[in-house]
């Protein structure tokens, strides 16, 4: 018997699997501790009750024998395949047909999920800092990594890789550290996966929080994106739905990898469940689309809350705008484990190190607008007592 070798390079644990395990350890010797957890992005708003009540049919419907339904298609219902068309396509002028989308359960699934359509030769490029799935997955198909660095200095953008990259990572509005791309600057990554013959997997999941007009919501505005890039998008954070758990991607056919992701979930994948799609389908309702838009309109509201509040408080910060995260420069003197862990025994708040998004992300931490707005507001006025 040989183990996967490649699955010893991965850090023993995961990044909010130990931010989780301190925060444990420190509430079971603080018991009596207010812990606000600002860092993992999680929603904290309920699900609207048009969604609510979209499950509650779909569970009666699988009560009666007249109504019941077993296996569903693995790539996804067509009327819901066919309402994200409708809905986040067509009205931004994107020719995407149905058997383009498939469905999931979520989208971290598939930006693993996907790295087994690429061969073990290829090369990954990955911008730094960056969401840990991307890393790790890679490293588990033992690809070797071009790392792009996102620094301060450039406002995070990322440079064009200086060698071939077959496959690229991209996030935008970007986790953790909450910046966007132009039309323009999209439009250059565009251009380079078409003159390398690269792949784009594009990161959408938080394109809802999107406000500026030259910043694209999907990565097929951009002429040419179709034939370079797939495009992977979340329920979670547009709908709050963590616990349901729904989202899509997008396989465009000029890719020539549309078939082959097809089998590939039938192989491997039972399908997200008949009632989590029909509370994906009630989002684009005009009742749905209307709490969706309340829901985020608190979610952005906290985060220019935040955002303002450690201004004042003399931090330097970034995001917070288009994106629900903001990314924290700590104090002189601390690293982002040390802040984190003097935020957490001085004033019971929880963010998450930027360090674990990899050696880049040194020297920051990440905040959450996700949180509740007044764990927030409590938050900025004990980290004032700080100051």
């Amino acid at each position: 018997m040989f183990i996967n070798t490649h699955l010893q390079q991965l850090r023993g644990h995961y990044l909010f699997t130990e931010i989780a395990n301190r925060t444990k350890a420190y509430q079971q010797t603080h018991p009596e501790a207010h812990v606000l957890r600002l860092g993992i992005g999680d929603v904290t708003l309920p699900l609207p009750s048009v969604i609510i009540e979209a499950m509650h049919r779909a569970v009666d419907e699988l009560a009666s024998a007249a109504t019941f339904r077993g296996y569903g298609p693995e790539e996804g219902y067509l009327w819901l395949r066919q309402a994200i068309v409708d809905n986040d396509y067509t009205p931004r002028g994107i020719h995407v047909s149905p058997e383009e989308v498939f469905i999931s359960d979520g989208a971290g699934s598939d930006l693993g999920n996907l790295s087994e359509l690429f061969d073990a030769s290829n090369t990954v490029a990955i911008l730094e800092p960056s969401y840990p799935a991307y890393v790790d997955t890679s490293r588990m198909a033992g690809r070797e990594i071009i790392w792009l660095p996102c620094l301060a200095q450039n406002n995070f953008y990322p440079a064009l890789p200086k060698q071939k990259a077959d496959i690229i990572y991209l996030c935008f509005p970007n986790n953790p550290t909450g910046t966007v791309l132009t039309r323009d600057e999209l439009s250059r990554w565009v251009e380079y996966a078409r003159t390398n013959h690269s792949i784009i997997l594009f990161d959408a999941a938080y394109e809802a929080f999107i406000e500026d007009p030259d910043v694209p919501h999907s990565i097929y505005e951009i002429e040419g994106a179709q034939e370079v890039a797939i495009e992977i998008r979340s329920f979670s954070k547009t709908a709050g739905f963590t616990a349901v758990r729904c989202g899509y991607t997008v396989v465009p056919k000029a890719t020539s990898l549309q078939t082959m992701w097809l089998r590939r979930q039938c192989t491997k994948f039972n399908g997200a469940s008949y009632i989590s799609q029909r509370a994906a389908e009630a989002t684009y309702t005009p009742e749905g689309k209307a709490a969706i838009q309340a829901n985020l309109s608190y979610y952005k509201q906290t985060a220019q809350i935040f955002l303002e509040g450690l201004r004042t408080l003399g931090y330097e910060v970034f995001g917070g705008k288009n994106a629900p995260y903001i990314w924290c420069r700590v104090p002189h003197g601390y690293t982002s484990w040390s802040f984190f862990d003097h935020l957490l025994h001085t004033s019971q708040i929880v963010c998450t190190p930027g360090a674990g998004f990899g050696p880049t992300g040194e020297g920051f931490v990440r905040f959450s607008a996700f949180s509740n707005r007044k764990d927030v507001e409590e938050a900025l006025k004990r980290m004032k007592k700080l100051a």
